[in-house]
């Protein structure tokens, strides 16, 4: 019988190369006729990996440094098993597992960053940290330290997509959560390496190009939709004051009716800071905005963001709206609004508290598009009723 075990370097045991382009690179330690393979996170191409080592690769100095770190780690296990008189390759992962983070997995020390993060944030935020772990966990297949690699990053990615999570804000803030718990570990000296330092995560063009909006059809439904209830009248009348301010939940929050300045009879405007990027925007409060301020004594009914998209869906299905808006949809749609209207480019940036036109341009570009063709469309029409 072998006195102590062996460790040896297992490359593309899963013949995974020439189908996807990569190989990963696995750990396999043998003793006594049985063998335990692990996983190491490592994944290269065709021509990197030789002798043992990740060879022509910019990141290959660290990687072969991670391999070599995670070897000495098997090795230190053994030696302790081998104190113990007992060596048992089956229970080596486990073993390791309890190293890290004095007992806790993947999953627990998220669990504990989480409530760092969420400390002294909004309600919606801290909503949104509980509302990613509780998938997060309920998915289930990053739970050890030993799971976070490249793999389980886009096996993640996947998963979401094939959720049907096609907002991008959301998805964005999945990656993001995940990312930032990754980052306290390296931090922490319980991760060596983070997935997401050397993954592109490509997104769904299709699912998360075009911000989400109503058609001025949709809109008008809303506005006139008869609600049933007083709260849902109100959360109806936020979406619509939102609509026709273009402003973000966060800065109809902190909407202050002192700073309206009187331009005519009925007429004011306001102007402010973007919450978010502290860029001034400045607009005329249109009818409908003043109807809903002078509905509720110009003191906007504000209630938080988690419920007020909770109960937007409700009154989107009241008004036979088959859309699952959210707060954010109302700042699209008052911009959406405009540009069908005519109003210039220039002028919404400025409304929105965009940067430059360009800004502007870019988050507004197949709407544009569409909206020159149905110009162009108009314009064809009346030409060819002329006389010439």
């Amino acid at each position: 019988m072998e006195k102590i075990p062996r460790i040896s370097w297992c490359f593309d045991r899963r013949n995974t190369l020439a189908s996807t382009g990569l190989a990963s690179i696995e750990m396999r330690v043998t003793y006594a006729r049985h063998s335990k393979v692990m996983a190491t996170g490592v994944r290269v191409g065709r021509g990197e990996w030789r002798d043992g080592r990740v060879v022509r690769r910019s990141d290959a100095v660290e990687l072969n440094r991670m391999l070599e770190r995670l070897r000495s780690d098997v090795l230190r296990v053994i030696d302790t098993m081998m104190d113990e008189g007992m060596i048992d390759i089956m229970g080596i992962h486990d073993r390791m597992e309890r190293m890290k983070g004095e007992g806790r997995t993947f999953i627990e020390w998220c669990k504990e960053r989480a409530e760092v993060r969420k400390y002294g944030r909004a309600e919606d935020s801290q909503e949104r940290y509980d509302r990613f772990l509780r998938w997060f966990v309920g998915w289930g297949k990053i739970r050890y330290f030993s799971d976070v690699t490249d793999h389980g990053v886009l096996t993640m990615d996947a998963a979401l997509k094939e959720k049907g999570m096609t907002d991008y804000s959301k998805w964005n803030n999945y990656h993001r959560f995940l990312n930032s718990f990754i980052l306290d570990a390296v931090d922490a000296g319980l991760l060596r390496r983070n997935p997401y330092k050397w993954l592109h995560i490509p997104r769904d063009k299709e699912s998360h190009g075009l911000h989400k909006y109503l058609t001025r059809d949709e809109l008008h439904r809303v506005e006139r939709a008869q609600m049933g209830t007083e709260s849902l009248e109100r959360v109806r009348d936020l979406f619509v004051f939102q609509c026709y301010t273009c402003l973000s939940y966060h800065d109809l929050a902190a909407f202050d009716a002192s700073k309206l300045v009187k331009v005519g009879e009925g007429r004011w405007t306001y102007s402010g800071e973007r919450g978010k990027t502290g860029k001034e925007f400045t607009f005329l409060l249109l009818h409908p905005a003043v109807t809903v301020l002078e509905k509720y004594g110009w003191q906007l009914p504000i209630l938080s963001n988690v419920k007020y998209n909770e109960y937007l869906k409700v009154v989107a299905q009241t008004a036979g709206v088959d859309k699952a808006i959210t707060s954010h949809w109302a700042r699209h749609t008052g911009a959406t609004v405009l540009l069908n209207a005519g109003v210039d480019m220039e002028t919404v940036a400025r409304i929105l508290g965009h940067s430059s036109t360009k800004v502007t341009r870019s988050t507004y570009a197949k709407l544009l598009d569409d909206t020159v063709v149905r110009k162009m469309l108009a314009a064809e029409t009346q030409l060819s009723d002329s006389d010439f």
